[in-house]
């Protein structure tokens, strides 16, 4: 017989921290995703919760809604008031009525602060695993290296526990919240049900278990009693005959069409919205699928066959205008964008870009519509990267450097590049007149900037 190893404490210990950081990674968020940007999609969400933002308790334009990059069929809460919907939910939703009954489930979390109590639960549940661990390694150094492992899986198990039920707590109560705002503002509840339904199905087509065991190890509610609960809720609800609103309908069409020809290769667009399909959507998607395989003049047909329908929709200008400037036709572009831009009253994204085909002209008798309607997109959107690198070009072609350095700070903390933000942001703020809106601004940014360095030293 090999004689055992001697009781080593230390390395145990190393194992246990480990052990401790491991599970730590359960609650930590997930990498961010790509974040997706579009005039008409993000007007469209808008407009799809509004009633619902009107039969909570949240104050009218407070509610914050963002598309990422993501297939999965999910939304989620975040910092605030910040709803975050997977472009995945859309493509799989038939209809607006079910995005409607996620975003009112969200607004449910919102409305309750639990994205604070999130928080709050995570530092209980941690400081369970601690405290197992401090009476684990009490066990190991007194020579117990079998009760150390006891009671720090048993302190793990006791935190896992306790989180989960929190939040399956918070989920089910979420729901209800959800289904009283749709009854609010009217709204039938149908759609909410056919999202847990295909939910549902999603889930037994992966495998996941629908036992009243395995929901014990689940951050939500069973899908299916959730199903249950919302429908003996929603069937007695005045609102759930209420037919969906035709308009509202049609635009999420319209967006999910254009989100798919964006999103998907050309090849599979083509096939699900075939020449044959005349359809606004239909074009829609092909006018992307077409331009994302560089046939242009496929693209342009689309995009002219959509104009011919509705000439004044500045969401069809805006894509005539982005094929011929992404395809170097840049002055042909500018008169689609120029209109897009009235009709939407210098909405952010759209100005933006039509700034950038005024400087893409390399003329400079056009600088100083570009700096014109560019100041007019960052001073609706201040959080538009694109806008602000644009306005530092603007700025540095007229030679106004301090404000061109300015716009590269904005644009770079926005995306994270502490360093060069910090750089140029002092640089402008020596340059600027003292105690002027753009001093106090590149101020503004250099405090930012050291504050996020500082941080994120702390951090490493």
């Amino acid at each position: 017989m090999r004689a055992s190893p001697p009781f080593q404490p230390f390395r145990l210990l190393a194992r246990v921290l480990a052990m401790l950081a491991a599970s730590a990674l359960v609650v930590q968020p997930i990498a961010a995703q790509s974040i997706l940007r579009d005039a008409e999609t993000e007007q469209f969400m808008i407009d799809l919760a509004a009633p619902l933002v009107a039969a909570s308790e949240l104050e009218p334009g407070n509610l914050e809604l963002v598309l990422i990059n993501d297939g999965s069929i999910n939304a989620f809460v975040a910092g605030g008031q910040m709803v975050f919907v997977h472009s995945g939910l859309l493509n799989a939703a038939d209809t607006a009525n079910e995005v409607q009954g996620v975003i009112a489930h969200e607004i449910g979390h919102i409305t309750a602060g639990h994205v604070s109590r999130f928080e709050e639960r995570t530092k209980a549940a941690t400081g369970i695993s601690i405290l197992s661990l401090l009476i684990g390694v009490g066990a190991a150094l007194a020579g117990a290296p079998e009760a150390a492992f006891g009671s720090i899986m048993a302190g793990q198990t006791a935190a896992m526990g306790s989180f989960l039920a929190f939040n399956r707590d918070q989920e089910a109560a979420t729901d209800l919240a959800g289904a009283r705002y749709l009854s609010g503002a009217g709204i039938s509840g149908r759609g909410m049900i056919k999202f847990f339904e295909r939910l549902r199905s999603n889930e037994i087509r992966r495998g996941f278990s629908q036992s009243q065991e395995a929901g014990y190890m689940r951050t939500h509610p069973l899908t299916g009693d959730r199903i249950q609960t919302l429908r003996d809720l929603l069937e007695e609800d005045a609102a759930w005959d209420a037919p969906d609103d035709p308009a509202l309908q049609e635009r999420f069409v319209r967006v999910r069409a254009k989100l798919y020809g964006y999103l998907a290769e050309p090849r599979r667009t083509l096939t699900y919205f075939p020449p044959s399909d005349t359809t606004i959507p239909a074009r829609y998607a092909r006018a992307y699928a077409y331009h994302k395989d560089a046939q242009i003049n496929k693209a342009l047909a689309e995009v002219e066959a959509l104009i011919a329908r509705e000439p004044d929709n500045p969401y069809f200008l805006e894509l005539k205008g982005q094929v011929l400037l992404e395809s170097g036709r840049v002055r042909e572009a500018l008169e689609p964008l120029k209109r897009a831009t009235e009709l939407t009253r210098n909405h952010p994204l759209i100005a933006s870009v039509y700034g950038h085909a005024l400087i893409a002209t390399e003329d400079s008798d056009f600088h100083g519509e570009a700096e014109r309607v560019l100041r007019a997109a960052v001073s609706r959107d201040r959080f538009n990267p694109f806008a602000w690198y644009q306005l530092g070009v603007v700025y540095a072609e007229r030679g106004d450097i301090p404000r061109a350095r300015l716009a590269s700070a904005e644009q770079q903390v926005m995306n994270r590049r502490y360093p060069e933000a910090l750089r140029n942001a002092q640089a402008a703020e020596a340059a600027l007149p003292y105690g002027s809106p753009d001093w106090i601004r590149a101020q503004d940014i250099s405090l930012q900037a050291r504050a996020e360095l500082e941080r994120l030293s702390k951090q490493r």
